[in-house]
């Protein structure tokens, strides 16, 4: 979290409406610790620094008095920080995403143009991503090709099933970077790759529910821990089922935005500046990946409508099912502790 808010005190410009925000943020910060304070005169910000930001210079770690990133951590490992950023609201939970329209060969029917399309191959990270993130991602720009232009083998039965893996690792990366994945493309798609099986290990798991314990495994490992664990994990289940039962077009919707995250993510692998061993590791996987959120927005957008609330129930039945063995386990672990004895009995 430390590095995610230095990122965004390198990265404001004056104009940035980024900036108007941190400034909300450390305004705020330094009010609630003046109430805090009783009256004693301690900010965990100068106001020389608060001056700085204001001004839209950089501002590094080492920029920070010794007592300044004491009180700094200790405001990250607390908390204090985090109840100041905004939640995001996915954008399947809007209104708006239950009307998306797409042609009949699944593209968008209507696309934005603007200067940075033609700009950058890639979204700028350093750029204002407000609005596209907190709009219904748009859907492909050209026509999707039929399977049978992509492939001369019947496509798997096991789809369905993999795709409740990607949309796990789509809502999970999404969730993570609270909506904007644009401030860190490679750190979304290493999280991405290593929550789904189905593209960053080519698991090719046979049921639902191997699907969903594999990527709720991996949300309560250690490495993801502090994200919520078993009930973080649940509530990205509701959120698999929310995209379900919005049907076909949201389904390419978030599909396409996940290929956008690996394109950009493979985009950068090349300018970044990363060593050829991470480079020769990640190029493969992140083309692999790409292909495979390709064809699996095909195959999607060659499914009857009534393929989704079919698979959206069996994911609810599951998510059901994992929470009565939570409960179960809780009950269990509660009978198996001793009872503490008692040291005084009233007579």
């Amino acid at each position: 979290m430390r590095e995610n808010v230095m990122d965004e005190l390198k990265q404001m410009q004056p104009e940035d409406e980024s900036k108007k925000k941190m400034l909300d943020i450390l305004k705020r910060l330094h009010l609630e610790e003046e109430m805090a304070s009783d009256g004693e005169d301690e900010s965990m910000l100068s106001e020389e620094l608060i001056q700085k930001v204001m001004s839209g210079e950089e501002i590094k770690l080492e920029d920070l008095s010794d007592c300044e990133i004491k009180r700094f951590r200790q405001a990250l490992a607390s908390g204090e920080l985090s109840k100041m950023i905004e939640p995001w609201t996915p954008w399947w939970k809007k209104p708006s995403a239950r009307s998306i329209s797409l042609g009949l060969d699944g593209s968008q029917l209507i696309r934005q143009v603007n200067a940075e399309d033609t700009a950058v191959p890639y979204p700028d990270p350093n750029t204002d991503q407000e609005a596209s993130i907190n709009e219904i991602p748009e859907g492909p720009e050209s026509p999707l090709p039929s399977l049978k232009q992509l492939t001369r083998t019947e496509p798997s039965p096991l789809l369905a099933v993999h795709l409740v893996d990607i949309l796990y690792s789509y809502c999970f990366t999404l969730r993570l970077y609270n909506g904007d994945w644009h401030s860190d493309p490679l750190g979304a798609c290493t999280v991405a790759l290593s929550m789904s099986k189905v593209m960053g290990q080519d698991a090719k798991p046979e049921t639902v529910p191997e699907a969903l314990a594999a990527c709720i495994e991996e949300t309560c490992s250690p490495a993801y821990r502090h994200t919520g664990g078993f009930r973080f994990a649940i509530g990205l289940v509701d959120d698999i089922i929310a995209i379900l039962s919005l049907g076909q077009n949201a389904l390419i919707c978030a599909l396409c935005d996940f290929h956008r995250l690996i394109e950009v993510g493979k985009s950068m692998l090349k300018v970044e500046k990363v060593g050829k061993t991470e480079r020769a590791q990640n190029s493969p996987k992140l083309r692999s990946a790409a292909r495979k959120l390709f064809f699996m927005t095909c195959w999607v957008h060659e499914q009857p409508d009534e393929a989704w609330p079919s698979l959206a129930h069996i994911v609810q039945v599951q998510k059901a099912s994992m929470e009565e063995l939570e409960t179960g386990n809780w009950k269990a672990d509660r009978k198996s502790k001793p009872q503490s004895a008692v040291l005084i009995e009233e007579l």
